[in-house]
């Protein structure tokens, strides 16, 4: 992967998107160690699966409609929206109308780079 961390300026068309499978593709917009940005682009019905990790983690809802699980909480969100995970919350999305989550992780996800 191409090395993001040095770059001030992203450009959206240079970054090419990773087929998650399942309807869900990743595009990393850019890092360092302390931060991760990284969008993710769902078809409807594609589902984020119920997962935790010890990054922080605060996501906007770019488009489309997904239902957020966050703990024992189900809650449906929309364009503009957005919600907070801390560390270790098991969480998961369920993409009732296409669209793309912006996530923001702190530290990286050092798991998102190969």
């Amino acid at each position: 992967m191409k090395d993001l961390t040095e770059k001030q300026f992203i450009s959206d068309a240079e970054i090419p998107w990773e087929d998650l499978g399942g309807g869900l593709k990743r595009k990393i917009m850019g890092y360092d160690a302390n931060l991760m940005m990284v969008k993710v682009a769902f078809e409807a019905g594609g589902i984020g699966v119920l997962h935790s990790h010890y990054h922080t983690q605060m996501s906007y809802v770019e488009s489309g409609v997904f239902e957020i699980t966050i703990g024992e909480k189900k809650v449906v969100l929309q364009k503009g929206d957005a919600y907070h995970i801390p560390p270790n919350v098991v969480h998961g999305a369920l993409c009732m109308e296409a669209g793309t989550l912006v996530d923001i992780f702190n530290p990286m996800r050092e798991d998102f780079v190969k």
